[in-house]
């Protein structure tokens, strides 16, 4: 990691960039992908997945027999630990649920929102070097709750041209039926576009990695919408002199280890506290077996130490990071400060893991500084909410007048008009 000792405001900037490929290269790569997609569907799709996958697929939906093959696969333990997470998801999601509300904004106008699930949703899983499933409880768990009529879900297949068993075990836990073999850029063009296989949706969900993050912002301009720009993983840890540094080194290498691109940073006040926990990293960092990733990702990351409490609070909002660890004996009072982060993790016990998997927020989170404008998924990611109003003859006498008053102040005289008759 590299140390920098009280970073001017000047530095802060450069500081919150994140590792990139070069902007153009993935720029002109996916839109080449997209284009290839839209025009030839699923014999693209064949194709970009044993260029990129170096498989050979020659029926892309997951069949039945696939998907109780799989299930048959997942040891007991781990279906027991699925479920636990996926209950625990699913209390947390199901709490979100609103109640209508019915407004009368005056005497005899009812004003109220409808919610209505959003009809076909498509969800990415990552399913690489590390097939994350506990993604698949994170969007299909939200998606069944709202009520969504058509799920589908999309991940690259391993070399043997299958889908990891327990990303299906958890695909028909939550309900998800139409399963696809294909990842990276192209799967979020099937997905936008709509092939001889995958169906269209109207919004599509996912973490990936920068192709799939750059794909995602370039349909979002075509009209599909997206959950938010969702691309490497990132942990910010704030520690101070009493955290326990091998708490906060194992923190940080468990993001690290998701990828060279991973953004992994330190901040505090106490720089014996920052000397221990890269020692702790050192030690810790040979028993991972992604320890090479994880490495490299360290290789771009950032140890921090301020001279006051007030800059490093301030420097992690302007940072916006994914996760935001508080390992400090004050994190109940700091949070407070906090204006710009994915999700917050409190206290020396609350590892970035637990929300990673099980303990019921979701885990997926605006990446890149998009923190300060979007927030994490959530139930009503898959709802959109549909005004409704009735106004009845007494009501519009009272609003009436506004009305029109208004409407033949901007010089729309049909709006007027459409009141006044009906008075």
């Amino acid at each position: 990691m590299k140390v920098i000792n009280n970073p001017l405001k000047s530095q802060w900037p450069a500081l919150c960039q994140r590792p990139q490929i070069e902007l153009d290269f993935l720029d002109g790569s996916v839109r080449n992908i997209l284009n290839r997609v839209r025009k030839s569907g699923d014999e693209a799709l064949k194709e970009l997945t044993f260029q990129f996958d170096k498989v050979q697929v020659n029926n892309l939906q997951v069949t039945i027999t696939e998907i109780e093959e799989a299930v048959a696969e997942v040891s007991t333990s781990l279906k027991s630990a699925i479920l636990a997470a996926a209950k625990n998801i699913e209390v947390f999601h199901d709490a979100q649920k609103r109640s209508v509300e019915k407004i009368e904004t005056m005497p005899g106008v009812m004003c109220w929102r409808k919610a209505t699930p959003i009809q076909k949703v498509g969800i990415y899983i990552p399913g690489g070097s590390a097939p994350l499933f506990s993604t698949v409880l994170m969007l299909g768990v939200p998606a069944r709750l709202a009520g969504c009529e058509e799920v589908i879900l999309c991940t690259p297949p391993d070399k043997s041209g299958k889908i990891n068993p327990a990303i299906l075990f958890a695909a028909q836990l939550t309900g998800i039926k139409k399963i696809y073999k294909v990842g990276g850029a192209q799967a979020i063009a099937a997905m936008a576009f709509g092939t001889e296989s995958i169906p269209s949706v109207s919004k599509i969900f996912g973490p990936g990695n920068q192709y799939v993050t750059k794909a995602k912002q370039l349909i979002s301009q075509e009209g599909i919408a997206i959950d938010m720009p969702a691309g490497p993983s990132e942990v910010l840890v704030i520690a101070d002199k009493d955290a326990n540094p091998s708490f906060v080194a194992a923190d940080l290498l468990s993001q690290a280890e998701h990828g060279a691109d991973s953004q992994v940073v330190l901040a505090t006040l106490d720089g014996e506290l920052a000397d221990k926990v890269a020692i702790e990293i050192e030690k810790q960092i040979t028993e991972l077996p992604r320890r090479d990733l994880a490495q490299e990702a360290l290789s771009n990351s950032l140890s921090l130490l301020f001279n006051n409490q007030n800059d490093l609070i301030e420097f992690v909002n302007e940072f916006a990071p994914e996760h935001l660890i508080i390992n400090t004996t004050d994190c109940d009072q700091l949070v407070d400060k906090i204006k710009n982060a994915g999700s917050i993790f409190l206290g020396q016990y609350t590892p970035e893991a637990a929300g990673d998997y099980a303990s019921g927020t979701n885990h997926t989170l605006p990446t890149n500084g998009f923190a300060k404008a979007f927030g994490g998924v959530s139930l009503e990611s898959f709802i959109k909410y549909i005004t409704v109003q009735q106004i009845s003859k007494s009501g519009l006498d009272i609003l009436g007048p506004i009305v029109e008053e208004m409407a033949e102040a901007e010089q729309l005289k049909g709006h007027a008009a459409a009141v006044r008759v009906r008075r």
